[in-house]
């Protein structure tokens, strides 16, 4: 089990920002059109210290520090260009959609301006003092239980315009196809067989529900805080199934990914006990099998684009695969 993280400012999936990095190495690290951006918006200005936030996968992050000793600031969130990227979405535009709609709810950071810069797209939002959940599960599944049935959530889902997560093992199976289509042939070769047997298998039919899904809750998006644990980076939000944020939190790949080791047997079913939702628990179970596979395949795609450390994600989630056929 690797030792807790050190505080952090949200927006970091995955390490806090260490200290030892010069001024002028932050701000050589600031693309001057960003800066500009920023300043011209209020929120910075020639004094203002741009401190990277280290470890994140696909956008660059830096929290503005103005030197007057507040506890609150700003983080700027830079997106990179999108990378086709089959699973996890990332939306500048969904994110600044929902973030706007759930101001207040206590779930999400509060949004502060959205801007068009010559570098790319970037929001601004609060900073989010704590560290990356990293043990006990239950006040995940509280969260995300207050998440899936909020009805405050939801209206603000719905008035988002989000689009619909894959809802049933057919759609699942659907997305593991197309994911699969994207990689090599050895990595098709791997997961055939796990296919044929997903399809002998009786299908899981769609809930039809349409709650707030955060779409990559994962630890690393997970931080814990003097006010609770909060949700960042919502650049894939959708509405459907609960099972599908279910899935993304307890997948194997994705905790070893982002906190280095797969939950144990006892902290899923700690976790699924903490959701205190029986058939939303059995519903999980019945399509886990699915949900491993479209995993691997992701996992399988990441490789074939030179994501080494995906391999052992790859490996974990294909022997939960096995596990769940059984």
């Amino acid at each position: 089990m690797p030792q807790s993280p050190e505080p952090y400012s949200a927006g970091d999936p995955a390490a806090p920002h260490r200290a030892g990095s010069t001024e002028a190495t932050a701000d050589a690290q600031v693309p001057p059109a960003l800066r500009r951006a920023v300043q011209e918006a209020g929120f910075a200005d020639d004094r203002c210290r741009w401190i990277p936030l280290s470890g994140g996968r696909s956008n660059r992050l830096w929290q503005l520090h103005h030197g007057r000793g507040d506890a609150a600031s700003t983080v700027v969130k830079l997106f990179a260009a999108p990378d086709g990227n089959p699973l996890f979405a990332n939306d500048p535009d969904r994110e600044a959609r929902i973030l706007a709609r759930l101001e207040g709810l206590g779930i999400a950071p509060r949004l502060r301006a959205q801007l068009h810069t010559p570098e790319g797209r970037a929001l601004l939002y609060d900073h989010v003092e704590g560290a990356p959940w990293c043990d006990d599960p239950a006040p995940v599944a509280h969260l995300l239980r207050h998440l899936h049935r909020s009805g405050a959530a939801q209206g603000a889902a719905k008035s988002a315009g989000l689009p619909a997560a894959p809802d049933g093992s057919a759609a699942l199976a659907r997305q593991t196809s197309a994911i699969l289509a994207l990689c090599p042939g050895d990595a098709r070769a791997r997961l055939a067989p796990f296919l044929d047997r997903l399809a002998a298998r009786a299908a899981v039919p769609p809930l039809g529900a349409r709650a707030l899904l955060h779409g990559d809750p994962v630890a690393g998006n997970l931080i814990a805080g003097p006010n609770g644990l909060r949700l960042i980076d919502w650049q894939c939000p959708a509405l459907g199934d609960p099972c599908e944020d279910i899935a993304h939190f307890l997948s194997p790949a994705m905790q070893i990914i982002y906190r280095g080791a797969a939950l144990s047997r006892a902290q899923e079913q700690g976790f699924l006990a903490a959701l205190n939702a029986p058939d939303l628990a059995a519903r999980y179970a019945a399509l886990a099998p699915w949900y491993h596979a479209r995993m691997a395949a992701y996992c399988a795609w990441q490789i074939a684009r030179g994501q080494k450390d995906y391999a052992a994600a790859e490996q974990a989630e294909t022997a939960a695969l096995k596990t769940a056929l059984r």
